[in-house]
């Protein structure tokens, strides 16, 4: 579906930023001394990153979009789940990940209603 695909384009290129900044925040942040909390921010930051770059250009599907969803749910569990070791790795896995679920949410519903108006 053409319409509803480049109706939310923005929000995965929003996603695409977000996880950019995920994986090199530990460095930006300050918190690149905790290895739990650098690792898991560069492996989810790029996972993120690269699934939302092949979303922007590839692909319109939901799936992808359940799978930022997914991505966002783990970063706000994240660090309750890991001993990440740095109040700002965790509030920043939070911030990223309500940022990311949202904007998934978003698409999802965005393209339900454009979905329902063309059927």
């Amino acid at each position: 579906m053409v319409q509803s695909g480049m109706a939310n384009k923005w929000q995965a290129w929003a996603t695409f930023t977000l996880s950019l900044w995920l994986a090199v925040s530990p460095w930006i942040a300050g918190y690149a001394e905790h290895p739990t909390a650098t690792g898991h921010a560069v492996f989810v930051g790029l996972a993120l990153a690269l699934a939302s770059h092949f979303e922007c250009v590839a692909c319109n599907d939901a799936p992808a979009e359940w799978l930022n969803l997914a991505a966002g749910a783990w970063l706000l569990c994240a660090p309750f789940m890991l001993e990440l070791g740095s109040p700002v790795a965790s509030a920043n896995s939070i911030a990223v990940g309500a940022f990311v679920a949202v904007l998934a949410a978003s698409a999802l519903a965005l393209d339900k209603k454009l979905r329902h108006r063309v059927h």
